[in-house]
């Protein structure tokens, strides 16, 4: 209910008291980041830490490092990321703004030479941010060297003004009533603005003195290292946040009742219903799923740093395509789940009490932020067709991909399921899953072999490559749930019940995408009715301990925000009580009352003068 200002300025407040807590409790890095997630709300330090100090430490030298890193760690400077522009995101090759390289005083010359180079949406930019990473062509002895990072100061650090050159401000309000309204996402425009040389992050290229551009002998792929960083914790917000609905909405379809009374009797419970079990129970699972191949993705990060201090590049390919997918996978399915969550509570959803709408809104973003969806799934279906190639060739595909080295068995095999108890088989399940992943990749392969060029048949075939990405990314999920269920899992039932999940979430996505196995002829109709009775069983067998396998998750009543998913499940009474607090209610009889309404009602309006 706070405006957009004071939106802001409580941000500032909760981001400076969670420092000074910080500092006095001297909590390490792990610490302060857990401490982040309960500062529920997005503001100028998630740019900060999550990409301005990333960007340094991946693209700056260790000098750059060494002066820029400390400042940062200490918040001397605040920083954001300054990327996308007006009139270009996702296709970073195409961003128009300039640096210049003046030999005659060693700097850069920064500018936006049109309105479309504006640098639009990063977040802290519009109020907080003193620094910047820039991304502008570098432009040096007349030729233009493509989009490098430089690091630019934007207002004084003695009065926050913005410096010379720089305009600056807050790009306007967005989706929802709070939600990201709390980030100041800014506009950025350079006119002539010089920076010193040594500002160029200068780690994979650097200017020389006398202007030359020279490679240094660090790879690009150690750029990937940041990337797939960033994108696991994308994923590991994909689960929070899935998990926040879900757990509202089963709460609440626990305690809301409705039809099913005979003679009088006590109404039925909504989660009893099949049609909201058949809804509400996949997204459980899926929340589940996406917790675990969160925490595979945080070991991922480790090995593939340990591969790039060692030197070793040949899995990052591989890596690269394994992030972006799931990014893109889990972030869309979360998005649509969160909605699908309101939905599944009714009319009260549609409340901001119910903490839905506001989780919808504050969440939605990230299916565009960090590369928008359709794009990155079109990079990891360019990785696919890399592979089937390569496998073609006879060379040994590793990691999430390994699977396609089994091509010969898995292009020709049918499954062997007979009873609809067949499909608990975890190998049953991984076994459809790879042959649908690999066939409609191999199928797309073939289709562009026969276009006039691979480029023309990429883009005519563009959306059976985002079904063969999203194919392939559903199986690396299934896989990992699978993976966890072979660890020693402590408590009883604990096994039993994650079992149940995993077989949810893998047959609910066979019979959502019961196309693509039928069609490249993985499993039978028959077989995939077999699939959707055994989630009828599953559902039911799942409901007695539905309510404890969201407390699981552990949020209290102040995390959650929601009178819906109040843990005591004391819901109509909250209900009754917060709407007394909107500010409509702080009068009985309405401003505007005297104006408008007393005149309408006592038929004294006057006449229009038209």
């Amino acid at each position: 209910m706070l405006s957009r200002k004071e939106l802001f300025k409580d941000t500032l407040k909760k981001a400076a008291h969670a420092w000074k807590r910080i500092v006095e409790l001297r909590l390490t890095e792990e610490e302060a980041n857990l401490l982040r997630l309960y500062v529920d709300q997005p503001g100028y330090v998630d740019l900060h830490w999550g990409m301005f100090v990333p960007a340094i430490k991946g693209q700056g030298t260790e000098e750059q490092q060494k002066k820029w890193l400390p400042m940062a760690y200490k918040f001397q400077i605040i920083g954001c990321y300054a990327q996308t522009e007006l009139g270009h995101g996702s296709n970073v090759q195409g961003l128009e703004t300039t640096a210049t390289f003046d030999p005659s005083t060693d700097e850069f010359v920064m500018h936006s030479p049109t309105l479309t180079s504006s640098k639009w949406w990063p977040g802290g930019l519009g109020k907080a941010s003193t620094h910047a990473v820039v991304y502008a062509r570098l432009i040096t002895e007349g030729k233009d060297y493509g989009i490098h990072g430089f690091i630019v100061q934007l207002r004084s650090l003695d009065d926050h003004s913005p410096l010379p050159g720089v305009t600056l401000g807050d790009i306007g309000g967005k989706f929802g009533s709070g939600a990201y309204n709390s980030m100041d996402n800014g506009v950025l425009r350079f006119d002539h603005v010089r920076i010193p040389r040594d500002q160029m992050l200068m780690r994979l290229s650097q200017v020389t003195r006398e202007g030359k551009y020279v490679h240094s002998d660090v790879p690009k792929q150690l750029l990937y290292g940041t990337m797939v960083y960033v994108r696991q914790t994308i994923v590991a917000d994909a689960s929070k946040a899935l998990s926040r609905a879900v757990c509202i909405a089963v709460r609440y379809s626990a305690i809301r009742k409705q039809f099913g009374s005979q003679d009088g009797g006590p109404e039925t419970q909504v989660l009893n219903y099949k049609t909201q079990q058949s809804r509400l129970f996949p997204l459980l699972a899926s929340a589940y799923a996406y917790r675990f191949v969160g925490q595979w993705l945080k070991w991922l990060y480790t090995d593939v740093n340990q591969k790039l201090e060692a030197k070793d590049y040949s899995t990052l390919p591989e890596a690269h395509a394994c992030t972006a997918g799931l990014k893109s996978v889990t972030t869309s399915a979360t998005a649509d789940a969160i909605e699908e969550c309101r939905k599944l509570c009714g009319g009260h959803g549609y409340l901001n009490s119910s903490g839905l709408p506001e989780l919808f809104a504050v969440y939605v973003p990230a299916c565009t932020y960090e590369g928008d969806n359709v794009v990155l799934l079109l990079q990891v279906a360019r990785f696919l067709m890399k592979t089937v190639s390569q496998v073609a060739a006879g060379k040994q595909p590793v990691g999430t991909i390994a699977y396609m080295g089994n091509i010969q068995h898995l292009m020709q095999c049918k499954s062997a399921v007979n009873t609809a108890e067949d499909w608990l088989n975890p190998a049953a399940i991984k076994e459809v899953f790879e042959a649908r992943a690999l066939r409609m990749a191999v199928n797309c392969a073939q289709n562009i072999s026969k276009a006039p060029s691979q480029e023309e048949g990429f883009s005519e075939l563009s959306p059976d490559l985002l079904e063969a990405a999203v194919a392939h990314v559903q199986l690396i999920i299934v896989t990992k749930f699978i993976e966890k269920l072979q660890e020693d899992i402590p408590g009883p039932g604990v096994k039993e019940q994650l079992q149940k999940l995993c077989s949810i979430y893998a047959l609910h996505l066979l019979h959502k995408h019961l196309g693509d196995f039928l069609s490249t002829g993985c499993v039978t109709a028959r077989q995939g009715a077999l699939a959707n009775e055994l989630l009828g069983k599953l559902y039911a067998q799942v409901r007695p301990n539905a309510v404890a396998l969201v407390d699981a998750f552990d949020y209290t009543d102040h995390y959650l925000g929601s009178v819906l998913g109040r843990y005591d499940g004391d819901v109509y009474p909250a209900l009754y009580e917060e709407a007394w607090k909107d500010p409509l209610n702080e009068t009985v009889v309405p401003d505007g009352y005297q104006e408008h309404l007393r005149p309408l009602l006592k038929q004294q309006l006057k006449l229009s003068r038209l």
